[in-house]
């Protein structure tokens, strides 16, 4: 089974791509969690963009969410949303489907991002996604900066990813 993950940060050294990073390397047997590193390739929403000669970062992201299983998101908040690149590539896709009963869990790197949560899970949910939330968690990393490394050797947060990812592949198999 393969779940594509997506950060809504482009920061390299993001606690929530960090998350996502170590949740690939968490996975149980037979569930692929592959990183998704292309949204800030995507040029900025414009629907006329959006035909025949689609951008090829745009056809690549539609793919790669068409391949997956579910998809597990992982954002920081600005201004008490998701930051715009991600906003920006969920734009890209609201009316082609990918996420049409799409299950998605949602896992944030601090308990304190509730705007970007609600914010997300709005989106997701009016475009049809099925949002999976025993897999949806708060990771208290605020403050902490933990590699993927560090965050996989951790046993608290390590145990409580493990089980947010088979969580969703369970739930994922039962469709």
């Amino acid at each position: 089974m393969r779940i594509l993950a997506i950060s809504g940060s482009l920061r390299g050294a993001s606690s929530n791509t960090q998350l996502l990073r170590a949740l690939t390397a968490l996975a149980p047997e037979g569930v692929e969690v592959s990183l998704y590193n292309g949204i800030g390739d995507l040029p900025h929403f414009n629907p006329d963009l959006d035909g025949e000669a689609a951008p090829g970062a745009l056809t690549e992201f539609r793919a790669a969410l068409a391949g997956a299983a579910g998809v597990v998101f992982s954002s920081p908040e600005y201004a008490h949303g998701v930051p715009g690149v991600l906003k920006n590539a969920l734009d890209w896709v609201v009316g082609s489907g990918e996420f049409y009963e799409k299950p998605v869990a949602i896992i944030n790197a601090s308990p304190r991002a509730v705007h970007a949560l609600a914010s997300l899970t709005e989106t997701l949910t009016m475009m049809g996604a099925r949002i999976v939330p025993e897999a949806s968690i708060a990771v208290p990393l605020l403050g902490r900066a933990m590699p993927e490394g560090g965050i996989a050797a951790d046993a608290e947060i390590a145990d409580v990813l493990r089980k947010a990812v088979s969580d969703f592949a369970q739930a994922i198999g039962r469709d």
